[in-house]
C-alpha cells in the first residue's frame, strides 16, 4: 500500500507540479496520508485525514465527495435567521452540507450576491469585491457550476432560472490556478480554517474543510495552500467559501450531531464549535 501511494504521488507530482510555496513533500503528504474513508450511501463518500506535517504544520482535512450521477444534487439553503449549518441542513432534509458564503454577523444577511429562483435576496458589497469575491456557485437544473464573478458581471446579470451565490476567491478554473491580484493580500496569505466547494474532471462535487486555530492539531491554510490541496485531490474548478469560525462540514447520520470536522468557534478541538450562518450548500436527492 505504501509503495502504491508513493507511485501515485510521483505521478501526481509529474503531471501537475506544485503551486508556488508548496513543495513535493506537501503533495506526498496529502496522497500518502492515512485517509479514513466511508461510503454512507450510494453516490456519497466521506474522507478524513489528520496529517502531522502539511504546509509547515499539522492539518485536519475533511471532505465529502458527491456523485450527481447517483441521483444527488447540490443546492443553496437560505435561513430566515442565522442558525448552525447542522440545523439548516436538517430543516432542508439534507444528506450532507457545508457552510455558505460571507455574511454580516450583526444583521445576519449575506454580503455577497444571492439569488434564488427569480428573487435577488442580497448583492455584493464593494468591500467584498475588493477583498475576495471573484467567483460564484451557479445551480440550475443541469447541475452546479463554479463561475467567475465580478462587479460588472453582477451589474449585467440577467439570469432568471436557478440559484447564484457569490463567494471567493475562485481558486481553480479548468485545472489552472486563478489570478488573485485583485484580492486583499493578507486574506490570501493568512492561514485560517477554510471551507471550499470544487468540481472534478469526471463531474464529482467536493465539499472540503480544513480546520485551523489549533496549533497542535490543525494549523489552517492560506489560499495558495488550499488551492494546492484541492488540485492534488482532483479538483478542476474550486471556490473558497466563508471560513474561520464558520467552517463546518455536516453529514446526516454521523455522530456529534452530524458535524464531521472541528469547528473552532468554541475554542476547543471538538465537533461542537459551530457558528450560526445565514446560508449553506447542501446535498439532497434529485
Amino acid at each position: 500500500m505504501i509503495k502504491r501511494n508513493l507511485l501515485i504521488a510521483i505521478l501526481i507530482l509529474c503531471s501537475i507540479g506544485t503551486l508556488k510555496g508548496q513543495t513535493a513533500s506537501d503533495s506526498l503528504a496529502i496522497v500518502s496520508a492515512q485517509w479514513k474513508v466511508e461510503s454512507p450511501q450510494k453516490g456519497l463518500i466521506y474522507k478524513y485525514a489528520s496529517i502531522p506535517r502539511l504546509y509547515q504544520g499539522p492539518q485536519s482535512v475533511s471532505l465529502i465527495e458527491v456523485d450527481p450521477g447517483a441521483g444527488l444534487k447540490v443546492d443553496v439553503a437560505v435561513s430566515d435567521k442565522m442558525k448552525e449549518t447542522s440545523k439548516i441542513a436538517s430543516e432542508y432534509n439534507a444528506i450532507a452540507a457545508i457552510n455558505g458564503s460571507y455574511f454580516d454577523m450583526k444583521r445576519g444577511n449575506s454580503v455577497c450576491f444571492l439569488k434564488t429562483d427569480r428573487q435577488v435576496i442580497d448583492t455584493t458589497l464593494q468591500s467584498e469585491f475588493k477583498q475576495r469575491v471573484t467567483g460564484a456557485i451557479s445551480v440550475r437544473k443541469r447541475g452546479m457550476k463554479l463561475i467567475p464573478w465580478n462587479k460588472q458581471i453582477e451589474k449585467n446579470y440577467k439570469g432568471k432560472a436557478g440559484t447564484i451565490l457569490a463567494s471567493g476567491p475562485l481558486m481553480l478554473k479548468d485545472g489552472q490556478v486563478c489570478d488573485w491580484n485583485s484580492c486583499e493580500p493578507n486574506f490570501i496569505r493568512t492561514k485560517h480554517p477554510r471551507s471550499a466547494v470544487a468540481t472534478t474532471k469526471d463531474g464529482k462535487i467536493l465539499l472540503i474543510t480544513v480546520d485551523g486555530r489549533f496549533p497542535e492539531q490543525a494549523g489552517g491554510v492560506n489560499i495558495p495552500e488550499l488551492a494546492h490541496l484541492i488540485r492534488v485531490l482532483g479538483g478542476e474548478d474550486a471556490l473558497n467559501l466563508d471560513g474561520g469560525g464558520s467552517t463546518t462540514l455536516w453529514l446526516s447520520g454521523a455522530s456529534d450531531n452530524g458535524v464531521v470536522n472541528y469547528p473552532c468557534d468554541n475554542g476547543r478541538f471538538d465537533h461542537a464549535g459551530e457558528r450560526k450562518v445565514p446560508n449553506i450548500l447542501y446535498i439532497t436527492h434529485q
